[in-house]
């Protein structure tokens, strides 16, 4: 390998003083001239011999020196972290080779760079287990070394120059050319981390701010520091709840905040929410955070941007797509997203493209994840822009953006009028956001915030109520009163009143709205004005539609330019809003009916609705119940909140044929039934007369529009019969205002019969406020036993989960709650000895990453266990050694790696075991340790995980066994060999997510029931 390969890391400034403190310097006495005999190199070493002033361990720290620089310098790294170490201690051993060999220096100089580091590795120990990277750092390192010790030699007086000036000359050019390189042309690497800084540095300013609407009145800001406006939303996923034995029996929702989307492990995110909720802002927040880190590099990447091209953008041209005005290096995108793997793609707005382009979108994003893989993704939509799980089959995540809850309204509030500097309008304000449903309703994401915001500051208090009267008044104070406050006049020689500038700004937003984008070409907006221009009496004597187009885009406050030549509305709500009124004047209602199995027209024709006269909506919304589908009569059902005025006659029969909806018999029909709005709340019944499902549809309903509405609605299912009722009202706590909702709902529940989660502090101390004893408790956090406690109850505490607690060191407190039975402990690295449970009363207990020292201490002494289930190295010659051989086990689970030393020796010692577990992460089973499980004489359950499926050929015929498990299959594996082992299975249970049948297994298990489990 070519030393200059590594010069370009290590120049001469740095490598050649480190290299000649290998040898001794050059007595005093030495002259000029030449020796009588050759130096060896032996004699010239400082760690060797009588004068050696370097130890052996001077030598491996001037090799880590020389590692630590190459690693350190600009770029990425030369071989894998972990082998830094090793690399060294590579390196110091070959350097210290210079002692052994027999040349002399002149020999050396003659060999050259090459041959001599040849030379040096034969005389060294070869180093063992170095990756390809590392091996070849290695060599290029010894070589460059080299370079320099052969310099070092032709600069002593005692050197032979007269036979060797040609070499010495060549050795002292190779140098100087590589220092010239160095200067003259970084390596490649070098010129990717100068334009990574850079390009991290425009992110980092590029979204830094964040402009909220409706702020922009006199003596006010119109954007805000993104630290300032970023509020952290919630956001909830469904995922599947393991039991720590490699299967999902149960899936749960799960609420985090929406910029922590990537903490859950998964680097693929649908993220999914309203319009004005927040996403875009969201995208701002992780660009910033990411660039500011310097861990991952972000591609920010609006779909309306990216769709206007003929094809979409490979990463190559990211930057190009979006205006980024920095010229990348050739293949630095490339190298970010395959060889780093540090990508953050952000695209954003799959809602605001047409249809037919998000199908060459979805192919486009699949075929990007499949040639980069590693890296993260998060893709932005409306709600209903997709369906469920659009994206599943590529392993993304869906998220759905919360709406805000009251603290959020608040935090929001306060910082408006701040940034504003209106603090005085500040506490009217939210007192009127408190008491005021129809207000409150509407403040549930921040452009709503923002604009109710700025209309209580606009007029001095007085606040608009619903929807169209909001926005009315919005527009207002931006295409009219917004100039006029601030003293300005025709500053570009045109002045159009409010009701000229709607009537052309509509025309754009229905153009718009017809095409189904959210921008257009500059060149195209101004055609279109020029054909309206005509029509606008006011308007068309000012000026042409180059004119007015740049008046509208200065002065309205309504539209923008994303890059150049393109404009589009501030925001797509915006479009919206004035796309209906323009279909509405029109009397484009046939054209509002067609559309309206696309979702991207909701709220279009929700705003037509307000818009619309009331034979008009009459027409509109029999239309809508003509489709005769639950989503269009939901979306009729909704329209009614905006129609002030309507034939009663039509407004019944709305209402009966959404009674056939309401209430929901089912989950999914309660979720459909929720994207209907608050409205669906004063709809929904009591729980009197109402079935166990309909109770349960209605309270799913409720819970997913979390509002104050919604709390009303939970309050009346209280004390409702139904288990699956109550224990929805306790797993829809997250979505509220936890300490409102636990005094409200929670207190009033009988905790005997269900299972309380709290996996943050905040909702410890609700419970804790409430004093209610769960039956089944799970903790996760860092707690001391006394604070567990104090939500736990003597005689009321059967089930106790604690996760991630490290504060956790004593189990003896536990041992008052004597009705305690079952016991899970997960990563809780402070318990350091199981003997205080010997006095417990239990009979489950669960150990998972329990205990970062090996084994677990003090397990033998439990004698009352009937369930064990171990994930965890059990680190003992025996599973009897380790495991409470006096206990009376039935069901043992063994996962995580537990028998890796213990194998399943000493399991027939458990003559009551009637279930065997084997999980995930377990050595092959042995033919002595299926003996071991032919041995136990009441087997009857025998749960095995798909990895351990191809060692069943070894397994013995188990006849006892009438029940069979297997978890976490893929559809690939083979069970024949199993089958035939189990003559006497007679139930089925197979976790598979894939598109075999019962009939595929069915031949193979012909005597048994055969389940599908597709959770």
């Amino acid at each position: 390998m070519d030393p200059t390969v590594l010069g370009t890391r290590l120049a001469s400034s740095l490598i050649a003083p480190l290299v000649r403190k290998l040898f001794l310097r050059e007595p005093a006495e030495a002259g000029a001239g030449l020796v009588d005999k050759p130096v060896r190199l032996s004699s010239l070493v400082s760690f060797r011999g009588e004068k050696r002033n370097l130890t052996e361990k001077d030598v491996h720290h001037l090799a880590a020196r020389l590692v630590r620089a190459a690693v350190e310098s600009p770029g990425e790294p030369p071989f894998p972290p972990d082998e830094e170490t090793a690399v060294t201690d590579a390196l110091a051993r070959t350097l210290l080779a210079l002692g052994e060999l027999g040349m002399d220096n002149v020999q050396a100089v003659r060999l050259g760079h090459t041959e001599l580091a040849r030379q040096l590795r034969q005389h060294a120990p070869a180093p063992a287990g170095l990756s390809t990277d590392a091996a070849l750092f290695l060599e290029s390192v010894t070589e460059w070394a080299c370079v320099h010790i052969l310099d070092f030699f032709t600069q002593r007086s005692t050197f032979v120059a007269r036979t060797l000036v040609e070499q010495t000359r060549g050795q002292s050019e190779l140098i100087a050319k590589v220092d010239e390189l160095i200067t003259r042309n970084p390596r490649q690497d070098a010129r990717y981390s100068a334009f990574e800084r850079r390009y991290l540095q425009y992110i980092a300013e590029r979204h830094s701010d964040v402009t909220i609407y409706g702020i922009d009145l006199r003596d006010c800001p119109d954007r805000w520091p993104l630290e300032v406006a970023y509020l952290s939303l919630e956001a909830t996923a469904t995922e599947p709840v393991p039991d720590g034995f490699g299967e999902a029996p149960a899936h749960t929702t799960v609420q985090l905040p929406a910029e922590h989307a990537f903490d859950r492990g998964h680097d693929r995110v649908l993220l999914r929410g309203d319009a004005g909720s927040g996403k875009t802002t969201l995208i701002q927040w992780l660009a910033v955070t990411a660039a500011r880190a310097g861990d991952r590099i972000p591609f920010v990447l609006p779909l309306r941007t990216l769709v206007r091209a003929d094809a979409l953008p490979d990463p190559e041209h990211f930057l190009s797509a979006v205006g980024c005005p920095l010229p990348a290096p050739e293949f630095w995108a490339e190298r970010v997203l395959s060889k780093a793997r540090r990508g953050l793609v952000l695209v954003d707005g799959l809602d605001e493209i047409p249809t037919a382009d998000r199908h060459r979108t979805r192919d486009w994003l699949t075929a990007l994840i499949r040639a980069y893989p590693g890296n993260r993704w998060l893709l932005t939509s409306r709600p209903t822009a997709v369906r469920p799980n659009w994206l599943a089959s590529e392993g993304f995540c869906e998220l759905l953006l919360t709406p805000m809850g009251r603290a959020d309204v608040s935090t929001f509030v306060r910082r408006w009028h701040t940034a504003a500097a209106a603090p005085d309008l500040e506490a009217p304000l939210l007192d009127a956001l408190h008491t005021k449903p129809d207000l409150g309703r509407l403040a549930t994401n921040p452009l709503m915030c923002g604009l109710i915001c700025a209309l209580h500051r606009e007029r001095r208090g007085y606040l608009p109520t619903g929807r169209k009267e909001l926005y009315d008044s919005a527009l207002s104070m931006l295409l009219a009163r917004r100039d006029r406050e601030r003293g300005m006049g025709a500053s570009d020689g045109i002045e159009l009143g409010e009701e000229a500038q709607l009537e052309l700004l509509q025309r754009l937003a229905y153009a718009l709205t017809l095409s189904g984008r959210t921008e257009m070409e500059q060149s195209a907006a101004q055609g279109l004005l020029e054909r309206n221009l005509p029509t606008v009496a006011t308007a068309a004597g000012q000026g042409d539609a180059t004119a007015v187009f740049r008046h509208l885009l200065l002065r309205s406050g309504l539209l923008r330019q994303p890059a150049e030549g393109v404009v589009d509305f501030v925001h797509r709500t915006f479009q919206d809003y004035l796309g209906a009124r323009y279909a509405i004047e029109e009397g484009h209602i046939d054209v509002l009916a067609s559309k309206a199995d696309d979702p991207q027209w909701e709220d279009v024709i929700r705003m037509a609705i307000a818009h619309a006269r009331s034979k008009e909506r009459a027409h509109l919304l029999e239309q809508l119940l003509a489709h005769d589908t639950p989503r269009l009569t939901l979306l009729a059902l909704a329209c009614l909140e905006h129609a002030t005025a309507l034939d009663p006659v039509v407004r019944a029969k709305v209402e009966a044929r959404a009674s056939a909806l309401i209430p929901p018999r089912t989950k999914q029909a309660a979720q459909e039934l929720a994207e209907a709005g608050p409205l669906v709340l004063e709809l929904l019944p009591a729980p009197e007369g109402l079935t166990d499902d309909e109770a349960l549809g209605v309270a799913v309903t409720a819970s997913m529009l979390a509002t104050d509405g919604s709390l009303a609605v939970l309050k009346r299912f209280r004390d409702h019969p139904s288990l699956e009722v109550r224990r929805h009202l306790v797993g829809a706590w997250h979505r509220f205002d936890l300490a409102e909702y636990a005094s409200e709902v929670l207190a009033h529940l009988d905790p005997g019969d269900l299972s309380m989660r709290a996996t943050q502090p905040a909702q410890l101390r609700a419970l804790d406020r409430i004093g209610v004893p769960w039956a089944d408790l799970l903790l996760r956090g860092a707690y001391e036993a006394t604070r567990l406690l104090r939500v736990t109850g003597p005689g009321t505490t059967t089930h106790l989960t604690l996760q991630r607690n490290p504060l956790l060191t004593d189990l003896s407190p536990l041992l008052t709650l004597e009705s305690l039975r079952y016991l899970q402990l997960d990563d809780c690295p402070g318990i350091t000895d199981l003997s205080p449970l010997a006095d417990s009363h239990l009979t489950e207990l669960h150990l998972r990453q329990l205990f970062r020292a090996p084994g677990l201490p003090g397990l033998g002494s439990l004698r009352t266990l009937r369930s064990l289930g171990i994930g965890q190295p059990l680190q003992s010659g025996t599973l009897t050694d380790a495991l409470p051989s006096q206990a009376p086990l039935e069901q043992l689970f063994l996962s995580g790696g537990a028998t890796r030393t213990t194998g399943l020796r000493g399991l027939s010692g458990w003559s009551s075991l009637q279930t065997l577990g084997l999980g995930s992460i377990l050595p092959e089973p042995t033919a002595a340790d299926w003996a071991e499980v032919s041995a136990l004489p009441a087997l009857d359950t025998l749960v095995l995980h798909r990895t351990l499926l191809p060692q069943t050929a070894a397994m013995p015929t188990l006849p006892t066994v009438r029940t069979l498990r297997v978890t976490g299959m893929d559809g690939t594996e083979s069970l024949t060999e199993l089958a035939s082992r189990l003559p006497g299975v007679t139930s089925v249970s197979l976790q598979i997510r894939t598109h075999y049948t019962k009939a595929d297994y069915g031949r193979l298990f012909p005597d048994a029931e055969v389940l599908l489990d597709r959770r």
